[in-house]
């Protein structure tokens, strides 16, 4: 079974800085896309960042110059450095994988159980 264990949230005033983790465990082929999302009260999960296993990254536009996501591929595991945090960024944040599973062709997203980072101002 396939788990993605989510760690690092929590409370922090305006301008203040977070780190969140996300490690893969269980029994799967290859790693793809990495990434996080978030969802804010009353408002859709969005794209918060994204790292592919050619290292390439994409950023939402609310977090460009602020927030950086790297991948450790031995760890299986896809960081996020939260800086400058504003009060907008509180929400719960969500890692997300693609993973390849045994004697399956396809890629397959996990989610993980979610993260609450809640800024102050």
């Amino acid at each position: 079974q396939v788990q993605l264990v989510e760690s690092g949230g929590g409370l922090v005033q305006a301008g203040g800085s977070l780190r969140l983790s996300c490690a893969a465990s269980g029994s799967y082929i290859s790693i793809n896309t990495m990434g996080w999302y978030r969802q804010a009260p009353g408002k859709d999960r969005e794209l918060v960042a994204i790292t592919t296993s050619s290292g390439s990254t994409n950023y939402a536009d609310s977090a460009k110059g602020r927030f950086t996501i790297s991948r450790d591929s031995a760890k299986s595991a896809v960081l996020l450095q939260l800086n400058s945090l504003k009060p907008e960024d509180t929400a719960v944040y969500y890692c997300a994988a693609d993973l390849r599973l045994p004697f399956v062709s396809a890629f397959r997203r996990y989610w993980g159980q979610g993260t609450q980072v809640t800024v102050s101002s």
